[in-house]
C-alpha cells in the first residue's frame, strides 16, 4: 500500500479523495504527523495557495503529498470570491456568512444580472520534491436562495450546469462523479497510476 499526504482536515475531502485514489493507498492527513496549525494559504491564485499548502507539508514531512484549492467563481462578481472563497465573509470559514455576503454581493447587481458560475480546484501533487498540478472545473450557476442540506460550503446555492437541484441536495457518489475536485483528484490518480 503507497502512503501519501492529503494537506486537509476536512473529513469529506478526505472521504472523496480516498474513493477516488481507491485501496492502494493508505490517506494520511497532517494531523497524523502533528501539523495542527493552520497551514498558510496567501497565495493570490488556487495554483499558489495549493502549492503553498502542498509544499508546507513536504517540507515539514519528506513525504509524497498533494494540497488542493478550490474557490467559487462568479461572473457577476467579476470572478469574486474566487481564491477567497473560504474566507469571503470573514477570517473563518463560516459559510453560512459567506453564502450570505455572496447572495447580498448578487442581489445588489440587480434582478438581470447574469447567475453563471464555476467552482475550480487546483491539487498540487509533489512526489519525491517534484511539483504537477491538475486543474478542474464544474459550470454552474447562483440559486437565489439555499436549498438542501448535504454536503458543505457553497454546495446549498450552485446549481451544477444541465441540474435542477442544488449540490447540497444531490448525494456524496453524485457529488463527486461531476465535482471540480473531483475532475483534479481523477486527472491526479491518472497520472500516479502511469507512473508505477
Amino acid at each position: 500500500m503507497r502512503r501519501i499526504i492529503f494537506a486537509t482536515g476536512n473529513k469529506g475531502k478526505l472521504r472523496e479523495a480516498a474513493g477516488i485514489l481507491g485501496p492502494e493507498y493508505e490517506l494520511l492527513t497532517p494531523e497524523d504527523f502533528g501539523i495542527t496549525e493552520d497551514i498558510p494559504e496567501t497565495g493570490e491564485t488556487l495554483a499558489e495557495n495549493s502549492l503553498q499548502k502542498a509544499r508546507y507539508v513536504y517540507e515539514r514531512t519528506g513525504l509524497d503529498c498533494f494540497a488542493d484549492d478550490t474557490g467559487l467563481e462568479v461572473d457577476c462578481l467579476d470572478g469574486a470570491p474566487g481564491v477567497h472563497s473560504a474566507r469571503y465573509a470573514s477570517d473563518g470559514h463560516d459559510f453560512d456568512a459567506n453564502i450570505a455576503k455572496l447572495l447580498k454581493e448578487m442581489s445588489l447587481k440587480g434582478p438581470d444580472a447574469p447567475r453563471s458560475a464555476r467552482f475550480r480546484c487546483v491539487v498540487t501533487l509533489i512526489l519525491s520534491g517534484e511539483v504537477f498540478q491538475f486543474d478542474g472545473r464544474m459550470e454552474g450557476s447562483i440559486a437565489a436562495e439555499r436549498v438542501g442540506t448535504k454536503g458543505f460550503g457553497y454546495d446549498p446555492v450552485f446549481l451544477p450546469a444541465g441540474q435542477t437541484r442544488t449540490l447540497a441536495e444531490t448525494g456524496e457518489e453524485m457529488k463527486n462523479r461531476i465535482s471540480h475536485r473531483g475532475q483534479s483528484l481523477r486527472a491526479m490518480a491518472a497520472f500516479l497510476e502511469n507512473r508505477k
